[in-house]
């Protein structure tokens, strides 16, 4: 059963059981109401009796000239005078016995004036409701029946009125339910075949029906974006692909060209034995460095990091140090002692890469990083970059046109990149003021913590 129907089940559902109970209240309230007032009317009529006005009890005189059975029917009344010792005796209206019970008896012989009480009973072939009403100690009672075929045939009536529209009810329920299930489903069904048609592989040229402020409406439009981000991922990844392609494919024809003359070994000299091995020993490091950095990008195991509470400064420093220890460098740390939530090893390894970029790039002097609001910045007195390369120096495999000769696998940037994307900020590049290049990346705002007071570190 699919969902449109189970919705207009559902709607015929709760709306038949709404009409059943408002049919079921409606009628035991009409149903009392009737009794009520037939109580009244007898309690009403039996003290007029009493008194001696018997003439109610009469036919109207639009019904005298009737035969005994209409005239029975024109008048649903019958009067009996109920003796102190139990004795019956009629007193007028239809000309039927009311069966007299040891409650009747006991009113009647012994009842306080204006005692009574209600029965119903049965007058072949009438059923009536009777009041029995006694006239003081010693003096009898009066007992009243009136005929409640007219009122039952009226709640028959009713009931039957209230099936009907009960049953209407319920139609009109089922289709106004089938109708709303039917335009608020359209969209999921459409939305359906869009899931499917991406569950087969395709999604660039896949349409998404967006619109609308409801849930489903929502539901379009988030799957919409993370479409649009599958699409951009995929992209992503073949362009990964190809270009990390590309880019082996330079180390590996240097390898096996390296491999055709090892076949030839015995016949080098020394030095040619020592430069081989050692160009091969540094293409095999290339070539690690490469694989490794691509692993990094594309598993991103930067993200599976918990956020936590972190100094950036400490970041830096632990960063610089290790330059330190690898180059013999001078790295000169200013710091404002920003805290922020974030991933301490990925912020690190985004701040190592840039230091280690510097480092090769400015081979000398001191290289200086600032941190400032969140803001990591790496400055070098290198040849600088010009403004094509800022645009494109954190691209995949971007090098620069006098930086294509050094080692590196053109990944370390876009790294960077990923890290600072991921902790909701940007990075930036460009030529610093009196020469060099200042390369750095930034955090989102809302990661930042409580600031401390600035600080500056030398080393």
């Amino acid at each position: 059963m699919n969902l449109r129907s189970m919705l207009a089940i559902a709607f015929a559902g709760v709306g038949a059981a709404a009409a059943i109970l408002v049919g079921v209240f409606s009628y035991q309230a009409a149903s009392e109401r009737i009794n009520a007032e037939l109580d009244r009317s007898l309690l009403t009529t039996s003290a007029e009796v009493a008194a001696g006005a018997t003439q109610i009890l009469a036919p109207s005189p639009v019904t005298r000239g009737l035969d005994d059975d209409d005239h029975d029917e024109a008048q649903p009344m019958v009067a009996q005078a109920i003796a102190p010792d139990g004795t019956v005796r009629p007193i007028g209206g239809r000309p039927v016995r009311l069966t007299v019970d040891d409650a009747d008896r006991a009113l009647a012989a012994a009842g306080s004036l204006g005692d009574h009480s209600y029965q119903d009973l049965t007058a072949a072939p009438d059923d009536y409701r009777a009041i029995t009403v006694a006239l003081g100690p010693g003096r009898g009672a009066v007992q009243l029946g009136i005929d409640v075929d007219e009122s039952r045939h009226v709640l028959r009536e009713l009931a039957t009125r209230i099936t009907a529209v009960s049953a209407l009810v319920l139609i009109a329920a089922a289709l106004a339910g089938w109708l709303l299930a039917r335009q608020i489903t359209r969209r999921l069904v459409r939305l359906t075949r869009v899931t499917e048609q991406v569950s087969d592989g395709r999604l660039d040229d896949v349409a998404v029906p967006t619109g609308g402020r409801d849930e489903v409406g929502r539901l379009a439009a988030s799957f919409d974006r993370m479409l649009g981000r599958l699409a951009d991922t995929r992209a992503d990844q073949e362009r990964l692909v190809q270009d990390a392609a590309h880019e082996l494919r330079t180390p590996l024809t240097s390898l096996r060209t390296n491999a055709s003359v090892l076949r030839r070994f015995a016949e080098l000299t020394p030095d040619a034995r020592g430069r081989l091995l050692e160009d091969v020993d540094g293409e095999t490091r290339e070539l690690t460095h490469l694989v490794d950095e691509l692993v990094e990008l594309a598993t991103r195991r930067y993200e599976t990091e918990e956020p936590a509470p972190v100094e950036l400064s400490d970041i830096v420093e632990r960063a610089a140090d290790r330059v330190r220890h690898r180059s013999g460098r001078t790295i000169t740390v200013e710091t404002d002692a920003t805290a922020l939530t974030g991933q301490a090893k990925a912020l690190e390894r985004a701040v190592s890469n840039l230091l280690e970029n510097a480092v090769k790039f400015a081979p000398d002097g001191a290289i200086e990083v600032e941190i400032c609001d969140g803001r990591v910045q790496v400055l070098d007195r290198g040849p600088g970059i010009g403004d094509e390369d800022a645009a494109r120096v954190f691209d995949r495999f971007h090098r620069a046109e006098g930086a294509r000769s050094l080692p590196g696998s053109g990944l370390g940037l876009a790294i960077v990149r990923e890290i600072a994307l991921a902790h909701d900020g940007s990075v930036f590049a460009g030529p610093r003021p009196g020469g060099g290049a200042v390369i750095g990346f930034t955090v989102g705002a809302d990661l930042l913590l409580p600031d401390s007071h600035p600080g500056h570190v030398d080393g």
